[in-house]
């Protein structure tokens, strides 16, 4: 990617993530409101995690699981029917509304709208050992969106969602940047952010 495109690819985040953090805010009032009413606890929940050349950052999101809910086990995959998901916090995974809040981590430049994943500092150090050319998905910034997180399966192992970053990293440009937003509010709408199988039945 050209530098020019990566200007180009970060105007369009601050454009984007500016307009949906002002069009998002009776939404943000909304989903406040629910996660605070179910079991009094923090409305927000903020985790460290890997952006682009191993820098660390804060994310933030509306809190989906019980408070604490690491406190004795330490960073651990979500599971399907997982126990320590919250009622209101199931509906905000199916929908992705619990990541409302990363549109400040994009206007900040954390992540842009579209790219890998950003996984947990823990995740990385294990899977930079066990999986060869895991560090080529850390050569750019991590995304909301992106190949892996539309078209691989929520439970799809390290290696199939590193072979569709990689595809990602390969072959990117506005235009496929622009279809993989459209395909997520796609996923959005239908509630399928949580489904086991494949959310998205062509592509990659």
């Amino acid at each position: 990617m050209t530098s020019r495109t990566v200007t180009s690819k970060r105007l369009f985040d601050i454009f984007l993530s500016s307009a949906g953090l002002i069009l998002s805010c009776p939404l943000w009032t909304f989903i406040a409101i629910c996660v605070k009413l179910e079991d009094g606890g923090p409305v927000f929940y903020f985790q460290k995690r890997v952006g682009k050349n191993g820098k660390p950052f804060l994310i933030a999101k509306f809190r989906s699981m019980i408070p604490n809910a690491e406190k004795t086990t330490g960073a651990v995959w979500a599971s399907a029917k997982d126990t320590r998901v919250t009622n209101v916090g199931r509906v905000l995974r199916a929908t992705a509304m619990d990541e409302l809040p990363q549109l400040w981590n994009i206007l900040k430049g954390d992540i842009s709208f579209v790219g890998p994943r950003a996984e947990r500092p823990e995740f990385i150090e294990k899977f930079r050992i066990e999986i060869p050319k895991y560090d080529v998905r850390l050569s750019i910034r991590p995304g909301l969106t992106g190949t892996a997180q539309v078209y691989g399966r929520y439970d799809s192992s390290p290696r199939d969602k590193l072979r569709l970053d990689l595809l990602y990293i390969k072959n990117q440009s506005f235009w496929l940047d622009i279809k993989l937003i459209l395909l997520s509010f796609w996923i959005t709408f239908h509630g399928k952010w949580e489904y086991r199988g494949k959310k998205i039945q062509t592509g990659w």
